[in-house]
Parts: C-alpha cells; structure tokens; sequence
C-alpha cells in the first residue's frame, strides 16, 4: 500500500513539529501548513489523503480550510483540531464535512488511531 500523504496545518510550531516526528515515523508522508491560506495553497498545489487543520489559524482559519476541501470535493479525511473546549466548535466543523475533531492537548495514541480510522474511511 502507498504512504498515505498528511498536511498538517497548524500556527503553533510546535504541534506542527510534534506532529510531523509523530507521523513519520509511523510511516506517512507529511507536508506542513502554517496557516490557513497556505493550506489552501499546499491543497490546490498537490494531493493529500488526509488534512490535519487547526480550528484557530490566521488569514483563514482551519474551517475555511475545510469549506474548501469540500467545496471543490476533493477526496481526502478532515481532521480537525481545537483549543477551544465546547460542543459547538466540534458540530461545527463536523456540519461543514470534517470526518473528526479532537481538542488540544491531545493524546497521540488518540490520535493516530483516529488517523488510521479517518484514511480507512471508518470516521463519521
């Protein structure tokens, strides 16, 4: 099976880093977003299995992000992430087509099966 492509789309550098050693090692390709319109950009120029975005990012944020992604219906699991605690950001982001959230801090064993979850197509 081809490595499954990330692209990790988060202001904070050190989740995007976090991030980045946590799924290469478990074998995904990862390209990096550090806000919102560069995901935009990083989307329409490549081809991504999945999406990890940050909820809160500057210029547009993670469901900007995601409005695109299923605006031009591109195949790929949303993954969405927020600091924000309460139902309402999660519904949110879930009403506009994201497969999951999950809230910061997050576990990363969590995390990556719901990745696994996400690319197998079993979210939602």
């Amino acid at each position: 099976m081809e490595q499954a492509r990330i692209l990790v789309a988060d202001d904070e550098e050190g989740i995007r880093e976090l991030l980045r050693e946590q799924l290469n090692a478990a074998g995904y390709i990862t390209d990096e977003a550090t806000d919102g319109a560069e995901a935009i950009e990083k989307l329409d120029q490549g081809t991504y299995d999945l999406a990890i975005l940050d909820i809160n990012m500057p210029k547009k944020s993670g469901l900007d992000v995601l409005k695109h992604i299923r605006d031009r219906k591109l195949t790929m699991g949303v993954i969405m992430l927020t600091g924000r605690l309460g139902f309402s950001v999660g519904s949110e982001s879930m009403l506009l087509g994201a497969d999951e959230y999950i809230t910061k801090p997050f576990d990363l064993e969590y995390l990556e099966l719901t990745i696994k979850k996400v690319l197998e197509g079993g979210a939602k």
